[in-house]
């Protein structure tokens, strides 16, 4: 995928003379994920996944929510464990595979495999909360854009830690480009 067809070809050539490829042409459906061309951009789509985990939880139905978890709500715990464990484990883990397309679930998605060893009524009341989400995002995918401007400024980045919690972070483009003098030798 990309918009240079010449840089394409070239890479195609070189991964051709190193590796077995073939040219399966546009992508269309791989592995859960499909490939959506919208307003000339890519978007990767878990549609008809997100629809299969719907049903296989039985929630075909549930109405949709506008956030996956309550930022007020915390896990307390529980010695009353789920009732059926491994279905807690085949949602949550179908629920991971669903973040590769869908990073606004990563943080509920992690906290609900932190209780996979044992998973309680409370915990599959919040796979439900995460459900009724993916409901209300069904069109919602990954967008791929085809080319990145290239400007020639520099990115600035730092993190802080307090111990090994990352506590504040920044990524930007500088303002100004940067311009390096060089000095030529005029000696004789």
């Amino acid at each position: 995928m990309g918009n240079d067809a010449a840089r394409l070809d070239t890479m195609l050539r070189r991964l051709s003379a190193t590796f077995k490829i073939r040219d399966l042409g546009t992508p269309g459906f791989f592995l859960g994920i499909e490939t959506l061309t919208v307003n000339g951009r890519f978007l990767l789509s878990h549609k008809r996944y997100m629809g299969d985990i719907l049903n296989r939880a039985g929630m075909i139905d549930c109405k949709p929510l506008a956030t996956p978890a309550a930022v007020s709500q915390v896990v307390s715990p529980s010695s009353q464990s789920y009732e059926n464990p491994t279905q807690y484990r085949r949602i949550v883990g179908a629920l991971q595979y669903l973040t590769i397309t869908h990073p606004d679930l990563s943080y509920a998605v992690n906290q609900l495999c932190q209780f996979m060893h044992f998973p309680t009524d409370e915990h599959c009341a919040l796979v439900k909360r995460v459900l009724w989400y993916v409901k209300g995002t069904l069109d919602y995918g990954l967008p791929i854009g085809l080319a990145v401007p290239i400007d020639r400024k520099s990115t600035s980045r730092y993190a802080v830690f307090l111990g090994n919690n990352l506590i504040s972070w920044l990524s930007r483009k500088q303002r100004t480009v940067g311009r390096r003098q060089l000095r030529l030798n005029t000696r004789h």
